[in-house]
C-alpha cells in the first residue's frame, strides 16, 4: 500500500517536477489549438453529482438504503471563460446543460443562440450557466473556439455592468475546468450510462413455486423476461448464492413485479442487481419463454497479466481481476450487492490494484473526487478517521504512479481543508482520538479496541502529513510544505516515544488516559514496516514477533490481509505469502467463489460463509478489497514498481517465491513493463523510462544488451532502457 513512497520519495526532489503556475496566461492561441471540444463543467461537480445519483441505487428488500454520510451538490449557476485570438471568422456552435447568459467581449448577446459568429481578433468569451437539476455543463464547437481544458470556470463571480453597459470583474476565483470523455454534443454528461450487453443463462431447473436461473458466476446487471404474456405478477429473488435465491423471506434483494397484459413481450428491468441466481415466481395467469440479462459494467482494458507453473495461482489473478472489474463501476466501489458505495478505505486498495490492472487514471479521479465532496468540511470521509487519512495518501499515489500534477493543483485548496479539520481533531498530545461523531474503522475484527489514542491512526496521520508536504510543493505552496514536513516530522517522533516497546521492540497499540495498554496487534507494525519508518533491526523484531505470532490477533479480512501480505513481500517473505495465498483465497475458490468475498474465515463451513452483520446472506461475496493478489503480484513477484512520478524511473526486482517460472506486465502510463522470469532467465521489455533490474544470482549474469554491475554479494542490476528486448541468463538463489 502505502510502502511505494518511502520516506525517500516523500523527500523526493521537486527537479522532477515542471513547476507552473495555476495558469501562465488567460488566453490561448486559437490557430495552434490541436485539441478537439468536449463538454466541460466545474470541476469535480459531475463526480459529485454522479456519485449523489449512483449512491441511492442500493436497496434492500425493496427498501432504499442511502449512504450514511453527507451529500453534496454540484454548484447551480457558474461561469465559463475564455480567451482567444482567432485568424479569421469563427461559426460557433452552442450547446448548454442549462439555460445560459452569454458574454462576447464584455457586451451581452440577448437570447438563447444556438450558434454565434466570432469576428477575427481577440476576444472574451464567457458563459453563466444555471441547472439545478443536473450540473451546469457546456460544449462550444467552432473552427477556432472550442470548449477544452484551457478554459477556466468560477462558482463566484464578482460581475457588474458599468454605466457603459460593459461588464467588470473583480477578485473572482477561476479554476480549470472539469471534464473526462464526453466528446460529442449528443453525449451529455448527465446522460451517462455504463455499457451493458446481453448474458444468457447457464442453467435452469424447475422450482417448488417456479425456476431457477443460475448464471454460472457472479454478475451484475438487468434482467430480461423473454416471451411475457398475460397479466398477474413475477416476483425476482436475487442471490449471490444458491442458498440466498432460493430463501425468499430472508434473500437481501429481490423485485416484484406486476404486468397488466400489454406489455412488451421483452421485459427488461430497470434496476440493476448483483447476483449469480434468480429465482423466479410468476402467478399462474403470467407466462415467459426464458430468462436472460443484460450485464452492465465499465468498459476497461486488462492492461496488466499474470501466468505462472502454478495453475491454482493463475486461477487466483484471474478470479481477482474479474472481482476488480466488477467492482470498477462509475467509481471504485466496495461490493456489488452491499453496499454499491464508495467507501475510501475500499477504494484506497482499488486504486493501487488499477495500477497493476487497468491503470485507468479517470476511474482513480472521479473517485477521489466523489469521496472528497465539497465545502465545508464537517465530518471525516464516509464519518471514519483512518478513511480521510487513506484519501490524502491516495492523491499522492495517484501522482507517483501517473506523474499528473494537475489534480494535486486544481484540488490542493479541498486537500488542505480536510487536513485542517483533522489537524483541528487531535487531543491535547498532538495525537487523533475519536471525538463525538468519529468513527475508527481499521478493520472488522472481533476484540479489536478503537478507542483512546491508537497507534494505527497516528501513523497514518504521519503519512498523510508527508502526502501533504509533498503536494503542497506541487501546489507553490512553499509556507505550507515547510508547516506540513515539520507537522509529519514531529508527530513521527512522538508515535515512537509513545508507542515503540523498546524492551520488546515493537509497536504497542493504545494508550487511553495516558495509560499505555499491554496491547500488540498487526496493525501499525506491519504498516511500519512498507512505510519504511522502521529501521532493517525492527523490521525483522516485527516480522518475528507479530507478523508470524499465531497469538497476535488474527486478521480474517482480505481488506487487511492486503497489508499483513504486502509487509511480508515487503520483507522477502515471498515463499511464505505464496502459500498464505493459495491458502487464503484458493480456500474460496474450493468453496465455490467465482468473485473474492468481503470475509473468509477457513473454520465456518457451509451457510456460515454466508452470514454477516447478524443477517444470513449480509456477506459481500463480490468485495473490490478481495482482488489484492493483482498487486501482490505485480509489485512483489514481478517486483515492478515507481520510484519517480509517472514511471520516470522505475524498479524491477522479481521474486519467484517458489514458482518454476512467471510471467506478465505491469501497465505504466504509457505503455507496459512485459517480463519472464524463471530460475535460469529474465527476459524484460518495457515501453518507457528508464528502469533498474535487480538481480539475485549466485553466478554474475549474463545479458544480450546492457552491462550489468555487481552491488552486494549475489546482488545485480542492469539499466533497463525503452523498447529494448533483454534477455538475461542468471543462477536463481
Amino acid at each position: 500500500m502505502l510502502n511505494r513512497f518511502s520516506t525517500s520519495m516523500f523527500r523526493f526532489s521537486i527537479s522532477f517536477i515542471v513547476v507552473f503556475f495555476f495558469f501562465t496566461s488567460s488566453s490561448a492561441v486559437a490557430q495552434e489549438k490541436n485539441s478537439k471540444a468536449t463538454w466541460i463543467w466545474y470541476p469535480g461537480d459531475f463526480e459529485v453529482w454522479l456519485s449523489n445519483k449512483m449512491q441511492v441505487r442500493r436497496t434492500e428488500r425493496e427498501a432504499v438504503f442511502p449512504p450514511l454520510w453527507q451529500y453534496y451538490s454540484p454548484y447551480a449557476l457558474v461561469t465559463f471563460q475564455t480567451e482567444v485570438e482567432i485568424p479569421q471568422p469563427d461559426d460557433v456552435k452552442i450547446y448548454t446543460e442549462g439555460s445560459f447568459q452569454l458574454l462576447l467581449d464584455g457586451v451581452q448577446i440577448y437570447g438563447q443562440p444556438k450558434s454565434l459568429k466570432i469576428p477575427a481578433g481577440k476576444h472574451k468569451i464567457s458563459f453563466k450557466v444555471y441547472n439545478q437539476e443536473v450540473l451546469p455543463a457546456i460544449y462550444i464547437a467552432g473552427k477556432y473556439v472550442q470548449s477544452d481544458a484551457s478554459w477556466k470556470v468560477t462558482n463566484e463571480d464578482k460581475l457588474w455592468i458599468d454605466e457603459n453597459g460593459k461588464a467588470q470583474q473583480s477578485g473572482t476565483p477561476w479554476v480549470p475546468v472539469g471534464s473526462w470523455n464526453f466528446d460529442v454534443p449528443e453525449n451529455k454528461p448527465s446522460g451517462f450510462k455504463l455499457t451493458t450487453k446481453p448474458w444468457n443463462a447457464k442453467k435452469t431447473e424447475k422450482t417448488a413455486a417456479g425456476e431457477l436461473v443460475d448464471f454460472g458466476k457472479e454478475t451484475f446487471g438487468y434482467i430480461k423476461i423473454h416471451g411475457v404474456k398475460g397479466k398477474g405478477k413475477v416476483a425476482l429473488y436475487y442471490g449471490e448464492s444458491r442458498e440466498e435465491a432460493m430463501d425468499t423471506a430472508k434473500c437481501e434483494t429481490l423485485d416484484h413485479l406486476s404486468f397488466d397484459g400489454n406489455q412488451p413481450q421483452t421485459y427488461t428491468h430497470n434496476g440493476s442487481k448483483a447476483f449469480r441466481y434468480v429465482q423466479v415466481k410468476a402467478d399462474p395467469t403470467v407466462k415467459y419463454d426464458s430468462i436472460s440479462m443484460l450485464y452492465e459494467y465499465l468498459p476497461l482494458d486488462y492492461r496488466g497479466a499474470f501466468k505462472s507453473s502454478d495453475e491454482q495461482l493463475n486461477k487466483i489473478w484471474d478470479v481477482s481481476a474479474y472481482t476488480m472489474h466488477l467492482t470498477s463501476r462509475e467509481f471504485f466501489i466496495d461490493g456489488i450487492k452491499r453496499d454499491r458505495w464508495v467507501w475510501s478505505g475500499d477504494a484506497y486498495q482499488s486504486y493501487l490494484m488499477n495500477y497493476y490492472l487497468f491503470f485507468d487514471s479517470a476511474s482513480v479521479e472521479r473517485t477521489l473526487l466523489a469521496l472528497r465532496g465539497k465545502e465545508p468540511v464537517t465530518a471525516h470521509v464516509n464519518i471514519i478517521m483512518d478513511y480521510s487519512l487513506y484519501w490524502f495518501v491516495g492523491v499522492y499515489d495517484y501522482y507517483l504512479h501517473t506523474g499528473d500534477t494537475k489534480f494535486i493543483k486544481t484540488f490542493y485548496p479541498r486537500m488542505k481543508s480536510l487536513m485542517e479539520f483533522c489537524l483541528e481533531r487531535r487531543n491535547k498530545n498532538g495525537f487523533l482520538e475519536p471525538l463525538e461523531g468519529d468513527w475508527v474503522f481499521i478493520d472488522w475484527a472481533n476484540r479489536l479496541p478503537k478507542t483512546g489514542e491508537v497507534s494505527f491512526e497516528q501513523m497514518l496521520l504521519a503519512r498523510s502529513l508527508e502526502a501533504m508536504a509533498v503536494s503542497a510543493e506541487i501546489a507553490g505552496e512553499n509556507a505550507d510544505q515547510k508547516q506540513y514536513k515539520k507537522l509529519a516530522d514531529d508527530l513521527k517522533t512522538k508515535l515512537f516515544d509513545v508507542f515503540w516497546d523498546k524492551k520488546e521492540n515493537v509497536m504497542k497499540h493504545q494508550r487511553i488516559d495516558g495509560k499505555m495498554q499491554d496491547i500488540v496487534t498487526r496493525y501499525a507494525n506491519m504498516f511500519g514496516i512498507f512505510f519504511n519508518y522502521f529501521t532493517e533491526e525492527q523490521k525483522q523484531s516485527v516480522k518475528n514477533k507479530v507478523l508470524l505470532n499465531k497469538d497476535v490477533l488474527q486478521i480474517t479480512t482480505p481488506y487487511m490481509r492486503f497489508y499483513e501480505l504486502e509487509a511480508l513481500c515487503a520483507m522477502g517473505e515471498q515463499n511464505y505469502v505464496l502459500k498464505e495465498m493459495k491458502d487464503y483465497w484458493g480456500g474460496m475458490l474450493k468453496e465455490g467463489a467465482t468473485s473474492f468475498w468481503e470475509e473468509y474465515n477457513p473454520t465456518k463451513k457451509g451457510a456460515a460463509h454466508l452470514e454477516m452483520y447478524g443477517r444470513p446472506y449480509g456477506k459481500s461475496l463480490c468485495h473490490a478489497w478481495g482482488s489484492s493478489p493483482i498487486y501482490l503480484l505485480g509489485k512483489y513477484y514481478l517486483g515492478v514498481k515507481p520510484t519517480a512520478p509517472g514511471y520516470a524511473e522505475y524498479e524491477i526486482k522479481p521474486n519467484l517465491g517458489g514458482l518454476q517460472w512467471m510471467q506478465g506486465q505491469v501497465p505504466t502510463p504509457n505503455g507496459e513493463v512485459a517480463l519472464y522470469v524463471s530460475k535460469t532467465q529474465i527476459k524484460v521489455n518495457a515501453a518507457e523510462g528508464e528502469g533498474k533490474l535487480i538481480i539475485e544470482s549466485k553466478t554474475m549474469p549474463k545479458t544480450n544488451s546492457g552491462t550489468i554491475v555487481e552491488l552486494a554479494k549475489n546482488k545485480y542490476q542492469l539499466t533497463v532502457k525503452p523498447n529494448v528486448a533483454y534477455q538475461i541468463s542468471y543462477k536463481a538463489l
